[in-house]
């Protein structure tokens, strides 16, 4: 039996899973959709900073635009570290398009003109 905290919502919903993923506890349909992927598929979205040159700040926040498996967020945050950006960026401003093969774009989080 797996326990886990839902957040998906403000909620934080404890749960339970057994081996054949039946999910106890949660509040609502989407807790125990989060509990059946947690521990079958884990996904993350990572965000982050790149360098920017020519813009007000050295640093323009990134992230992806949905999430990505969780043993590939250390290969993401390399592609992240190898990227500079010049000024102007645009908010949703695709910075990387399918990073380390997964079908993921990293957008920029911030406009930086």
């Amino acid at each position: 039996m797996r326990e886990l905290i839902c957040i998906v919502c403000p909620r934080g919903c404890h749960m339970q899973v057994d081996d054949g993923l039946n999910v106890t506890g949660n509040f609502c349909p989407r807790g125990a959709a989060y509990a059946k992927a947690e521990l079958t598929h884990p996904t993350r979205v990572v965000t982050s900073t790149v360098r920017i040159t020519g813009a007000s700040y050295p640093r323009c926040p990134v992230k992806t635009a949905a999430p990505v498996p969780k043993e590939k967020v250390f290969d993401v945050m390399e592609a992240i570290g190898r990227v500079t950006l010049s000024a102007p960026v645009k908010v949703g401003q695709t910075v990387i398009g399918d990073v380390c093969g997964t079908g993921v774009a990293v957008v920029a989080a911030r406009e930086m003109p």
